[in-house]
């Protein structure tokens, strides 16, 4: 996921900033007054408006995104027909505008329809007794039927959106990209590895297994996968160097999706891919038990953290994940060979991390004092067995990062904007609360999330101080995590 405090800075000059679409303000929060607005105001504003529309249309210019505002599409269109392509609404469209239920396609405040005809990828506003929208509304409605909405506390109408969204997001390739957006518009393997899983749990297993053979046909033969990929498959070539975290996270959702789906036909052809991540892994870790020092989920130069020398604990625990994950599947397909060896350095790893973070209560580098992430969701449900003492550093980290706003920071002391916050990270803290049995406070994450959605339903990527969406919206990373977090509450999801 593009973290953008803490990448990307080259982008262009900002233009001059759109106005926030409407959103529902916060349970309790009351929205406060319309203000007046003179005709130079209108002007403006329309102006502005304008402005963006024709950025998001030809997607040569960055946005801009103040601290408290909304991006410049509060979703995206879809028709329901195979590509299932998805178009941001322009800005000047979004007022007063929603979706059909369980549908991508959008009313208009005028009462039209828009939505891409199914085989196109140019979306058409039409009538809405035109046949090509109701052939569109069932197709997305079947779609959904083939498997199941998680419907946990009420929210399934965010999840029947989140499920759309990252369909919308998913390439006919299997490419899932992280949003719709310029510097958000590439396939993030750890991002996908958290799709395969949503689409997974949710009864989608074509979906999971498209976004597997993607991440199988693109992977080195190291063993290694590139930061970032572009649509169409090929590496990023910026500069990035490959990131060790996604190794273990593609290697969990192989297992996932196999324990899950029960589809044993997929493993003889994952099972190359599971082999080169896996034994890359194993070689790489250190006379500790330790994987090198890489850059995580954070995208952030190692050097730059706190210990250099050591792996963070966002590159530890996905490791110590896909390890357990590949030494199970190995054992399902009866490699016992490779299953012990697995099983062995994963055991090795584990052990490190009681003697290197453990002592400092799992800080985001192993040393005392260090400070605390939402990486420490890593090493507990449901990615690993519940213990108690990393429970207690989850507690300890959720306060650190907290906001008033509701939300939480991605880190303790975060170097990026310091009043805004962001939801995959808010959502890892649900996830491992409805994981781990702790439904009410699961539940008032996903309350928080679904509070905090854009005028269109979907789930941005950050909210600033007074509530309002910020970042790019929709967000993959945050759908999948929903999505788990609402099943999970409907039926315990398998650990490694």
């Amino acid at each position: 996921m593009a973290m953008a405090e803490e990448r990307d800075t080259s982008v262009a000059a900002p233009a001059p900033a759109a106005p926030t679409p409407v959103v529902p303000p916060p349970r309790g929060r009351r929205r406060p007054a319309p203000r007046r607005r003179s005709g130079v105001s209108k002007v403006r504003r329309t102006t502005a408006l304008l402005l963006v529309a024709a950025l998001v249309a030809t997607g040569g210019a960055t946005v801009p995104e103040p601290p408290d505002s909304g991006w410049a599409s509060p979703g995206l269109v879809g028709g329901g027909g195979w590509p299932f392509a998805g178009v941001p609404l322009a800005p000047d469209q979004a007022e007063g505008a929603s979706y059909l239920p369980d549908s991508s396609v959008v009313r208009l405040a005028d009462g039209r329809i828009r939505l891409v005809p199914s085989g196109g990828d140019t979306p058409i506003t039409v009538d809405a007794s035109d046949p090509r929208v109701d052939r569109a509304v069932r197709s997305d409605r079947t779609w959904l039927a083939q498997g199941t909405v998680p419907a946990s506390g009420g929210h399934r109408d965010m999840a029947a959106r989140a499920l759309l969204d990252l369909r919308l997001l998913t390439r006919p390739n299997g490419a899932s990209l992280a949003s719709w957006y310029s510097k958000w518009r590439y396939c993030w393997p750890r991002d996908s590895a958290f799709t395969v899983a949503a689409f997974t749990v949710t009864g989608h297993p074509s979906e999971a297994r498209r976004v597997l053979r993607f991440l199988a046909r693109a992977q080195n033969e190291n063993g290694m996968w590139a930061a970032r990929y572009n649509p169409d498959g090929t590496a990023v070539a910026d500069g990035r160097a490959p990131q060790l975290d996604s190794l273990g996270w593609v290697l969990w959702a192989a297992w996932f999706y196999r324990v899950r789906a029960g589809a044993a036909e997929e493993l003889p052809a994952l099972w190359p891919m599971v082999q080169r991540a896996a034994d890359h892994l194993a070689r790489s870790l250190d006379a500790e038990g330790l994987p090198p020092a890489s850059s995580d989920y954070w995208e952030r130069d190692h050097r730059r953290e706190e210990d250099p020398r050591r792996p963070t604990l966002g590159v530890v625990g996905p490791v110590l994940a896909g390890l357990r994950s590949a030494a199970d599947l190995a054992r399902m397909r009866g490699e016992g060979g490779k299953a012990a060896e697995w099983r062995h350095a994963a055991q090795r790893v584990s052990d490190a991390v009681a003697r290197q973070f453990a002592p400092y209560g799992y800080p985001r580098s192993p040393l005392r004092g260090g400070l605390m992430d939402t990486s420490v969701t890593f090493l507990a449900p449901p990615f690993a067995p519940a213990d108690a003492g990393v429970t207690v550093a989850i507690g300890d980290a959720e306060r650190n990062q907290a906001l008033p706003n509701g939300g939480v920071l991605p880190g303790e002391r975060w170097s990026g904007t310091p009043d805004v916050a962001w939801t995959p990270e808010t959502a890892l803290f649900g996830l491992n609360a409805a994981a781990s049995g702790r439904t009410d406070e699961a539940m008032s994450r996903l309350g928080w999330l679904s509070a905090h959605r854009t005028s269109l339903g979907v789930l941005p990527e950050k909210v600033g101080p007074t509530g309002m969406p910020a970042g790019p919206a929709p967000l993959g990373w945050t759908a999948s995590l929903v999505l788990l977090s609402l099943s999970a509450l409907e039926r315990p999801l398998p650990i490694p």
